[in-house]
Protein backbone atom coordinates (compact mmCIF):
# COMPACT_ATOMS: atom_id res chain seq x y z
CA UNK A 1 0.00 0.00 0.00
CA UNK A 2 1.55 3.06 -1.00
CA UNK A 3 1.26 6.50 1.44
CA UNK A 4 -1.69 8.19 -0.82
CA UNK A 5 -3.75 6.58 2.01
CA UNK A 6 -2.42 8.83 4.97
CA UNK A 7 -4.16 12.07 5.48
CA UNK A 8 -2.74 15.36 4.00
CA UNK A 9 -2.18 18.44 5.70
CA UNK A 10 -3.77 21.43 4.13
CA UNK A 11 -2.22 24.94 5.07
CA UNK A 12 -3.58 27.74 7.23
CA UNK A 13 -6.03 27.74 10.20
CA UNK A 14 -9.10 25.57 9.03
CA UNK A 15 -11.40 23.70 10.63
CA UNK A 16 -10.94 20.55 8.28
CA UNK A 17 -7.55 20.07 8.22
CA UNK A 18 -7.01 17.07 6.41
CA UNK A 19 -8.76 16.40 2.86
CA UNK A 20 -7.85 12.32 2.24
CA UNK A 21 -7.93 10.68 -1.30
CA UNK A 22 -10.25 8.29 1.06
CA UNK A 23 -10.93 7.41 4.37
CA UNK A 24 -11.69 3.70 5.50
CA UNK A 25 -14.02 2.29 7.74
CA UNK A 26 -14.60 -1.36 6.95
CA UNK A 27 -14.43 -0.63 3.16
CA UNK A 28 -12.37 2.28 1.58
CA UNK A 29 -14.00 5.27 0.27
CA UNK A 30 -12.25 6.81 -2.65
CA UNK A 31 -13.22 10.44 -3.36
CA UNK A 32 -12.58 11.99 -6.98
CA UNK A 33 -13.83 15.78 -6.08
CA UNK A 34 -14.65 16.67 -9.81
CA UNK A 35 -16.86 13.56 -10.06
CA UNK A 36 -20.79 13.25 -8.88
CA UNK A 37 -21.05 10.14 -6.54
CA UNK A 38 -23.90 7.70 -6.41
CA UNK A 39 -24.24 7.15 -2.65
CA UNK A 40 -26.19 4.53 -0.62
CA UNK A 41 -27.19 4.22 2.95
CA UNK A 42 -29.19 1.36 4.41
CA UNK A 43 -31.44 1.68 7.83
CA UNK A 44 -30.29 0.00 10.75
CA UNK A 45 -31.18 -3.93 10.63
CA UNK A 46 -32.80 -2.88 7.24
CA UNK A 47 -35.93 -0.82 9.33
CA UNK A 48 -38.53 0.04 7.63
CA UNK A 49 -38.70 3.43 8.36
CA UNK A 50 -42.46 5.41 8.38
CA UNK A 51 -43.67 7.98 6.12
CA UNK A 52 -42.88 10.84 8.56
CA UNK A 53 -39.49 9.52 9.08
CA UNK A 54 -38.98 9.41 5.38
CA UNK A 55 -40.17 12.97 5.31
CA UNK A 56 -37.17 14.28 7.67
CA UNK A 57 -34.20 12.02 5.74
CA UNK A 58 -35.31 13.90 2.60
CA UNK A 59 -35.45 16.96 4.33
CA UNK A 60 -31.85 16.38 5.72
CA UNK A 61 -30.74 14.72 2.23
CA UNK A 62 -31.80 18.73 0.70
CA UNK A 63 -30.52 20.44 3.29
CA UNK A 64 -26.65 21.27 2.33
CA UNK A 65 -27.52 21.30 -1.56
CA UNK A 66 -25.85 24.35 -3.15
CA UNK A 67 -24.03 24.77 0.32
CA UNK A 68 -21.73 21.58 0.67
CA UNK A 69 -23.09 19.14 -2.70
CA UNK A 70 -24.74 20.03 -5.83
CA UNK A 71 -27.53 17.30 -5.51
CA UNK A 72 -28.76 15.37 -8.44
CA UNK A 73 -31.39 12.76 -7.05
CA UNK A 74 -32.76 11.81 -3.51
CA UNK A 75 -34.57 8.77 -3.13
CA UNK A 76 -35.77 7.55 0.29
CA UNK A 77 -36.91 3.84 0.01
CA UNK A 78 -38.17 2.29 2.84
CA UNK A 79 -35.17 0.98 4.22
CA UNK A 80 -32.43 3.08 2.41
CA UNK A 81 -31.69 6.32 0.99
CA UNK A 82 -30.00 6.54 -2.54
CA UNK A 83 -28.40 10.22 -3.18
CA UNK A 84 -26.36 11.56 -6.24
CA UNK A 85 -24.72 14.63 -5.37
CA UNK A 86 -21.35 16.27 -6.64
CA UNK A 87 -19.30 17.77 -3.74
CA UNK A 88 -18.64 21.73 -3.85
CA UNK A 89 -15.93 23.84 -2.66
CA UNK A 90 -15.51 25.26 0.67
CA UNK A 91 -14.73 29.14 0.36
CA UNK A 92 -10.90 28.27 0.02
CA UNK A 93 -11.48 26.18 -2.98
CA UNK A 94 -11.18 22.66 -1.09
CA UNK A 95 -13.73 19.84 -1.73
CA UNK A 96 -15.94 18.79 0.91
CA UNK A 97 -15.21 15.33 1.90
CA UNK A 98 -17.68 12.64 1.37
CA UNK A 99 -17.08 11.77 4.75
CA UNK A 100 -17.85 15.00 6.10
CA UNK A 101 -20.76 14.81 3.86
CA UNK A 102 -22.48 11.68 4.98
CA UNK A 103 -21.91 12.29 8.57
CA UNK A 104 -23.56 15.41 8.05
CA UNK A 105 -26.87 14.21 6.77
CA UNK A 106 -26.61 10.57 8.28
CA UNK A 107 -26.04 12.36 11.74
CA UNK A 108 -28.32 15.30 11.29
CA UNK A 109 -31.34 13.20 10.29
CA UNK A 110 -31.02 9.86 12.58
CA UNK A 111 -30.98 13.09 15.65
CA UNK A 112 -33.90 13.93 14.29
CA UNK A 113 -35.79 10.65 13.83
CA UNK A 114 -34.51 9.71 17.15
CA UNK A 115 -36.39 12.90 18.47
CA UNK A 116 -39.18 12.54 16.21
CA UNK A 117 -39.93 8.84 17.55
CA UNK A 118 -39.08 9.51 20.97
CA UNK A 119 -36.55 6.78 21.42
CA UNK A 120 -32.49 5.87 21.31
CA UNK A 121 -30.15 3.56 19.30
CA UNK A 122 -29.33 3.23 15.68
CA UNK A 123 -31.28 4.43 12.59
CA UNK A 124 -28.49 4.17 9.69
CA UNK A 125 -25.72 0.89 9.24
CA UNK A 126 -22.40 2.79 9.69
CA UNK A 127 -21.18 1.82 6.08
CA UNK A 128 -22.52 3.70 3.12
CA UNK A 129 -21.90 2.43 -0.26
CA UNK A 130 -20.93 4.76 -2.38
CA UNK A 131 -19.44 4.67 -6.02
CA UNK A 132 -17.46 7.93 -8.19
CA UNK A 133 -19.13 7.95 -11.72
CA UNK A 134 -17.15 7.31 -14.45
CA UNK A 135 -16.52 9.78 -17.16
CA UNK A 136 -18.76 7.70 -19.41
CA UNK A 137 -21.32 7.54 -17.10
CA UNK A 138 -23.82 10.05 -17.27
CA UNK A 139 -25.70 11.86 -14.14
CA UNK A 140 -28.61 11.70 -15.18
CA UNK A 141 -29.12 8.66 -16.87
CA UNK A 142 -27.96 6.82 -13.66
CA UNK A 143 -31.05 9.15 -11.52
CA UNK A 144 -33.22 8.21 -13.74
CA UNK A 145 -32.44 5.26 -12.76
CA UNK A 146 -32.72 5.52 -8.95
CA UNK A 147 -35.84 7.55 -9.26
CA UNK A 148 -37.45 4.35 -10.39
CA UNK A 149 -36.62 2.43 -7.50
CA UNK A 150 -40.16 2.97 -6.05
CA UNK A 151 -41.79 1.44 -9.10
CA UNK A 152 -39.27 -1.37 -9.62
CA UNK A 153 -39.97 -1.72 -6.27
CA UNK A 154 -44.22 -1.92 -6.89
CA UNK A 155 -44.58 1.28 -4.17
CA UNK A 156 -46.16 3.25 -7.40
CA UNK A 157 -46.71 3.04 -10.85
CA UNK A 158 -44.48 6.35 -11.61
CA UNK A 159 -42.11 8.07 -10.39
CA UNK A 160 -43.85 11.46 -10.23
CA UNK A 161 -46.03 9.42 -7.61
CA UNK A 162 -43.58 9.05 -5.12
CA UNK A 163 -43.05 11.64 -2.50
CA UNK A 164 -39.81 10.92 -1.34
CA UNK A 165 -38.01 11.92 -4.48
CA UNK A 166 -36.19 14.68 -5.09
CA UNK A 167 -34.45 15.38 -8.50
CA UNK A 168 -32.95 18.73 -10.07
CA UNK A 169 -34.57 18.38 -13.01
CA UNK A 170 -38.17 18.87 -11.28
CA UNK A 171 -38.07 19.79 -8.27
CA UNK A 172 -34.92 21.94 -8.39
CA UNK A 173 -36.09 24.27 -10.68
CA UNK A 174 -36.73 27.78 -9.02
Amino acid sequence: MTNSHKKQPIPGNRIRKYVTPYYRRRLPHIQNPERPFFVTFVTYQRWSMPEPVRDLALKHCLHDHNVKILLHAAVIMPDHVDLIFTPLQDDEGMPYSLEEILNGIKGASAHSIYRFLKRRGHVWQDESMDHVLRVAESVRAKAEYICDNPVRRGLVQTADEYPWLWREWVEGID
